[in-house]
């Protein structure tokens, strides 16, 4: 039902536990299935560190709790980033992805595996995390540089990132050119995006990352309705332009920074929850943001268990399933666009 009114606050909190449910029930859910079927009294008792199967608590512990949980909070980052850069850069087409920081983690990533990089252990993060999430944040410092004045561009933001996205591709195929053939595999599974996980490692990277930008987001909700109409009616409504258009940008890309360290390129969640949640619910960002982190989640967690349960004892990686669907989607509204 789409919103119409006022936003009142009761209003938004019943929306907002309304989706909170939706995202626990989802990841309640999604513990259940996998290669390995287990019932819900098993879930219960392998939380509660009563399971009567080794095997069971040892599934549902190491593997698909981490799992699950990481689809979570990933899913909802790239969501809620999709639908605030749409309204920075004033695109309906607008993905997390857009600016070249994925494009950036990829490179990182697939140097450090083809090319043997010097190993990092930084904190949580394996090597090939550490050079996935320095690759990334170092395309998000030049697109800084070079989209920078007293007003953001949102036009030479884009041109900026799809540029450097062009020329990190470039260089993950000079990557795989000289790499040893024995090493390209890894490097493409990587680049299909995944979230094949043990323990809570990854989920221990992203969320410093994750948590602090998801609160500048948040905050920037009233800032971002006022910035989809346009940088001069937002300037006439009070809105500090120039610092909201900051805020948003760096938080945005540290998020997907962090996300793509972690979980690789999985695109197209930031561009059909967005779009399928402001069809559902209206455009104010107030309600739409905690909309999206949720209802990401929720999409991410569910379309990662049908990847990795439809085609057992095989998994297929998630970012293929979402692209499958992303695709058509994108096709789909580029054509509704163009009428």
């Amino acid at each position: 039902m789409r919103a119409k009114g006022h936003l009142s606050l009761g209003r938004l909190a019943v929306a907002v536990a309304a989706a909170l449910s939706v995202w626990l029930a989802a990841g309640a859910v999604c513990l259940l299935f996998g290669q390995v079927r287990v019932t819900p009294a098993q879930v219960v008792n392998g939380m509660l560190g009563r399971a009567s199967d080794p095997l069971h608590a040892n599934i549902l512990l190491m593997e698909r709790t981490p799992r699950v949980l990481l689809a979570l909070v990933v899913g909802g980052g790239l969501a809620l980033t999709g639908a605030v850069f749409q309204a920075l850069l004033r695109n309906p087409l607008a993905t997390p992805h857009t600016l070249g920081v994925s494009a950036g983690g990829a490179l990182g990533a697939a140097a450090a595996i083809a090319l043997s990089l010097p190993g990092l252990n930084v904190g949580p993060f394996t090597p090939v995390q550490f050079y996935a999430l320095l690759g990334a944040l170092l395309n998000v410092g030049i697109i800084y540089a070079l989209a920078r004045r007293r007003v953001y561009s949102p036009l030479k933001l884009l041109l900026a990132g799809v540029t450097l996205g062009l020329i990190c591709s470039a260089l993950i195929m000079f990557v795989r050119f000289v790499a040893d053939p024995h090493k390209l595999v890894a490097v493409d599974r990587w680049l299909m995006g995944g979230l094949d996980v043990h323990g809570y490692r990854s989920l221990a990277a992203v969320l410093p990352l994750l948590l602090p930008a998801l609160l500048v987001l948040l905050m920037q909700a009233n800032a971002m309705n006022q910035l989809s109409l346009g940088e001069e009616m937002a300037a006439g409504r009070g809105v500090d332009v120039a610092r909201a258009q900051r805020e948003a940008f760096l938080a945005g890309s540290v998020l997907t920074a962090g996300v793509v360290s972690v979980a690789g390129p999985i695109g197209f969640v930031g561009l059909i929850v967005p779009h399928v949640l402001r069809g559902l619910f209206g455009p104010d960002h107030r309600l739409l943001l905690p909309l999206c982190f949720f209802g990401g989640g929720a999409f991410l967690a569910v379309a990662d268990t049908v990847a990795r349960s439809t085609f057992a004892p095989s998994e297929l990686p998630v970012g293929v399933l979402t692209a499958m669907l992303g695709g058509p989607f994108f096709l789909v509204l580029l054509m509704t666009r163009m009428r």
